[in-house]
């Protein structure tokens, strides 16, 4: 139990701030905002659960006054998930809660047993991972991992920190952290130090317009989860479901959370890899969103393009520089006036655009544009009549509609947890659908952005409120902060903006209300959520198939509902470098397919930092260049040398695409990222964990990019085993443990690697995704040079095909087909199986393997047999000795029928003789 000196510590430091404060000394008081909390009862709920009572053990009016008794519910949802669920007993609807309509989830009862023993101890079931223990007198609870002991999490007052603080609008809480942890998580942000989490650093969740070239600055989203490594690769996650602004501060050992609203929700995920966590965190919070196939395909988009005129000239540019082009995309040009589900009639007429999208869509190519949430306020404009007349918007602390600013000037921002704004939304989009027939839709601004700041605004008398464009972020409205309130200057100042800045600035008041009363100071870091929500419910209505929505403004579960980009990056090497630790954030909380902005959007690129980010940004899972109004063209064909370069890097990600593809599948199915930390595959390796210049694809493929100027070769790290150029095959090295490696890094080529163990399915490049899924397959079998590993011998892989649009992303008889991949090798033979789950979608679109690459053999591959069959004497097979790769072509196996293929090696085994 406590030790009952710790509380006679904290009383005498009480005491010497009250003594000082009465002399005139100074004390910074914000050091003691509570003075924890004792228990009180503690009983068996209704359902199984722990049910605590908490009582104030002293209280203080620093932050406002505490809450008198709190109610702690502990429950296991899983047997590797643990909930600690802690609000106001007395008041527990009036505290705010993520909506289940939001993050759907277990409901915790307020109900309790009263017939349970009062003296109950936490459950010691075996199967439970994570056991949760606790004390009385302050009350402190840990979560420790089962079996072994291990203490994950402990908010146990000690000499690093006091109780737990539960006030109106002041949340505290700390837990120790293990020297030995590695922590990740706590985006989004542009925190200069890497990927790898560093003590003295806070880390401010609100989200915010921010551009993410400025260094220390909260920006986009907030995801407050981390994931914690310990030597060995034993891992587990927390999640605090809380959607209000905080900052979680890290101290040499401990973490402090301060939060200004809400209640204490905690999750605890107990892996016990990295992969497992995110696994069982995406399991609770929602999978990834199926992508279409489309688009893993590149992307195209300028703040600039303004007629049809110039989209059309960017695609038939690619074209002729036979680089590839799946989207093209429109920023807000296409407008009328800068209005959503509008087009310029002078630029963007909808005859012309009309006659453009039937020529991109024969030509499989895509269209995506921009929507923004804000409405202009103009009269007989169809989107404000309409959200008037069903109440859609938010209300400002007077009632009536807030007015901000945004791009087209004065605007009210819709309510996406408003029980009106589907049928708003939906019917706003089919509208703009039917005369434009777009593919996707780009949410942007949804922080929500604002121009303006002030508790309410209104229109200036004698103007429209509009500005030059290159003028319009300055606000035109008249607004003032009169009957600001409690909301609007919350006790406690999150870090905003790293200035401490209001929660207010450049957004919504906080005291505005969505819905039945809801805060924007609680709801403000899920609005981007609950857009992505209600977006992509629409579009599944309009379209009929799989949507496509890019989300800016992100939260916990946006990846069910939307891929995400990084937002407004510059063009330097500072961001190319940082774009690869957003990516890896991104991926850890369930919003795999993410990419940055390539070649940067705002300041003029340069040919060779773009030439470097095409490079890289070709294996990004979202891959799309896009650049301000204001900058210099930056398409992939201005430069010569960058178009070499596209053209390589791209002309490989499009060989990738079913291995791609796979990984979004398993990223939907799993929560697995697409692309990872080195640590994930190799948990056990000390050195991946500080790794964030490099990155995988999936399990198997390294990515080592340069991202400095002038570099002629990257210092890249590789884990211990046989990595293979995937360029061309040749062995780059095969090393007993991990090391750092000298690479040369042409001008026009990136280094990726191939892992041994691996199993890659692999299709020809083209100019569309539509016509590289015609070309024939090729299977790349890695095995090992290190004949010492335990699995040098073996090697794995899967391939998942459906027509890359239908609404649902699943194995299905007739509408999708899954292969299982494996391969043996022996010093006189081998073989490669493939097993196949409803193979009938495959054998219809008549998908075949052409070519099977292995790499790791140690001679030629003889003795061919196809199912126990002697191969037709059309299949040709080639060694190179020097790089170990025998390639055998001419195969044409169905991809939808499971296949064995076997060769012998060994001189001394007769003709006859197959192996099994």
């Amino acid at each position: 139990m406590f030790d009952c000196k710790l509380m006679a510590f904290l009383w005498i430091l009480a005491a010497i701030a009250i003594i000082c404060c009465l002399l005139g000394c100074h004390v910074s008081i914000a050091t003691f905002p509570g003075y924890g909390y004792r228990l009180e009862s503690i009983e068996m709920g209704d359902r199984g659960e722990i049910v605590a009572i908490l009582e104030a053990i002293n209280k203080t009016s620093i932050y406002g006054p505490d809450i008198t008794h709190l109610r702690a519910t502990i429950r296991y949802e899983k047997n590797h998930r643990l909930h600690v669920h802690i609000t106001d007993n007395d008041n527990s609807r009036s505290r705010w809660e993520i909506p289940q309509e939001i993050i759907p989830r277990a409901r915790v009862s307020a109900q309790r047993d009263k017939e349970a023993d009062a003296a109950i101890h936490m459950s010691t079931n075996p199967c439970h991972q994570l056991l949760f223990v606790y004390t009385k007198d302050p009350f402190g609870f840990a979560v420790i991992r089962n079996p072994g002991g291990e203490v994950l999490f402990n908010s146990t007052p000690s000499a690093l920190f006091g109780g737990m603080v539960f006030k109106d609008q002041y949340l505290e809480i700390s837990t120790s952290v293990s020297k030995s942890a590695s922590l990740y998580g706590f985006g989004e942000s542009t925190k200069s130090q890497g990927f790898k989490l560093l003590p003295g650093q806070t880390y401010t969740l609100w989200a915010s317009d921010t551009v993410s070239s400025n260094p220390d600055m909260n920006l986009y989203g907030s995801h407050p989860f981390y994931l914690d490594v310990r030597p060995g690769g034993q891992s587990h996650g927390v999640l605090l479901l809380n959607s209000n602004g905080m900052d979680v501060s890290y101290h040499e050992s401990h973490l402090t959370y301060e939060v200004i609203g809400g209640i204490l929700d905690f999750y605890f995920f107990a892996g016990p890899s990295p992969l497992s966590v995110i696994e069982q965190f995406t399991e609770l919070v929602g999978r990834p969103a199926p992508m279409p196939y489309w688009s893993l395909g590149f992307h195209q988009c300028r703040w600039g393009y303004k007629s049809v005129a110039e989209l059309e000239d960017v695609v038939h540019n690619y074209k002729v520089a036979e680089i590839p082009l799946e989207v093209i995309w429109s920023d807000i040009d296409y407008m009328d006036a800068r209005k959503d589900f509008t087009l310029d009639p002078e630029n963007f007429p909808a005859q012309r655009m009309g006659a453009f999208l039937d020529k991109l869509h024969k030509n499989n190519q895509r269209y995506v544009l921009i929507a923004d949430p804000g409405i202009k306020c103009e009269k007989n404009y169809n989107a404000f009549e309409r959200g008037l007349e069903a109440d859609i918007f938010i209300k400002d602390s007077t009632g009536t509609p807030y007015l901000g600013q945004v791009w087209p000037g004065a605007v009210h921002f819709a309510d996406f947890l408003h029980p009106n704004i589907s049928s708003f939304w939906t019917s706003a989009i089919a509208d703009f659908h039917r005369l434009v027939p777009f593919d996707g839709l780009w949410l942007d601004m949804n922080e929500v952005s604002n121009f303006c700041s002030g508790v309410t605004c209104k229109l200036p008398q004698n103007t429209s409120c509009l500005n030059d464009e290159f003028l319009v972020v300055t606000c035109c409205l008249i607004c003032q902060d009169e009957g600001a309130s409690n909301w609007d200057n919350p006790p406690y100042k999150i870090n905003n903006a790293n200035t401490h800045r209001e929660v207010g600035a450049k957004t919504m008041p906080t005291s505005a209300t969505h819905y039945n009363g809801i805060l924007e100071y609680n709801a403000h870091n899920i609005y981007g959520l609950s857009q992505a929500i209600i977006t992509n419910k629409a579009l599944r209505s309009v379209l009929r198939k799989r949507p496509f929505v890019l989300s800016r403004s992100t939260f916990v579960g946006s990846g069910k509902f939307a891929a995400h980009w990084t937002g407004d990056n510059s063009a330097t090497w500072s961001d190319l470098a940082s774009s690869l630790v957003s990516i890896l954030n991104s991926g850890l909380v369930g919003i795999p397919m993410v990419g940055s902005d390539i070649c940067g959007y705002l300041e003029n690129t340069t040919e060779e930092l773009c030439n470097r980010w095409i490079q890289v940004g070709a294996f990004y899972p979202f891959s799309r260049s896009h650049s301000d109004i204001r900058a210099i063209p930056q398409e992939l064909y201005v430069w010569e040398s960058v178009a070499k370069s596209a053209k390589k890097a791209l002309g490989l990600r499009y060989q990738l695409l079913p291995y791609l593809y796979t990984l979004v599948f398993e990223a939907h199915t799993t929560g697995a990222p697409i692309v990872r930390p080195l640590f994930i595959s190799f948990p056990d390796d000390p050195i991946s964990l500080g790794i964030n210049s490099q990155f995988l694809l999936g399990k198997s493929v390294l990515v080592s990019p340069v991202i400095s100027k002038g570099a002629t070769s990257v210092y890249a790290y590789f884990p211990k085993g046989t990595w293979y150029n995937l360029f061309n095959y040749s062995v780059s090295l095969s090393i007993s443990e991990g090391s750092y490696q000298h690479l040369p890094a042409l001008l026009d080529t990136i280094n990726v690697h191939v892992y041994d163990g691996s199993i890659i399915p692999m299709q020809e490049e083209a100019l569309t995704t539509t016509l590289a899924r015609t070309t024939p397959f090729t299977l790349l079998v890695a095995f090992s040079l290190e004949d010492h590993e335990e699995k040098a011998n073996t090697a794995s892989g899967k391939l998942f095909l459906d027509d890359g649009e239908a609404m649902e992303m699943k194995i299905k008889a007739g509408k999708s087909t899954l292969v299982q991949y494996s391969a043996e090798r022996s010093k006189d033979g081998g073989f490669l199986r493939a097993e196949v789950i409803h193979g009938q979608f495959a054998l219809k679109e008549g998908y075949f393997l052409q070519k099977l690459v292995m790499l790791g053999l140690n001679s030629t591959p003889k003795f061919l047999t196809i199912n126990s069959r002697p191969a037709s004497s059309s299949i040709r097979v080639s060694f190179e000795e020097a790089d170990h790769v025998a390639e055998i072509c001419g195969l044409k196996l169905a991809m939808g029928s499971s296949f064995s293929i076997n060769w012998i090696t060994s001189t001394s085994v007769p003709p006859s003789h197959s192996t099994t």
